[in-house]
């Protein structure tokens, strides 16, 4: 049996009442059957949709982890260079600022 043909057949029993000597108990039990198959068959689908229901597709998320784990390193990494170079820059304009306030041009050659 197929998860088509098992939603469908729980979708009967939901909708029977599912018996009648301990009725709400039942359909509770047949809601929550319903609810979990109609779940796991919309998880399915979608992970179909978008190409990841193959074997491969743990591999394949493994490895997007990875790269996206990469690629923020070496974007945190390039802003603390940035932030480095300016602050160098910023120190060697206040050397130079120091060196001609102070009159001392020699230095700067």
């Amino acid at each position: 049996m197929d998860e088509d043909e098992a939603l469908a057949r729980l979708i009967a029993l939901a909708g029977t009442g599912a018996g009648t000597s301990a009725a709400g108990s039942a359909d509770a039990a047949a809601l929550r059957a319903l609810v979990e198959e109609a779940s796991e068959l919309g998880a399915r689908r979608a992970l179909a949709r978008l190409g990841l229901a193959d074997a491969a597709a743990r591999d394949d998320v493994s490895d997007l982890r990875q790269l996206l784990g990469a690629w923020r390193d070496a974007k945190t990494s390039a802003w603390k260079a940035a932030v480095d170079w300016a602050v160098r820059g910023m120190l060697a304009l206040l050397v130079v600022g120091l060196a001609m306030k102070m009159g001392l041009p020699g230095l700067l050659k």
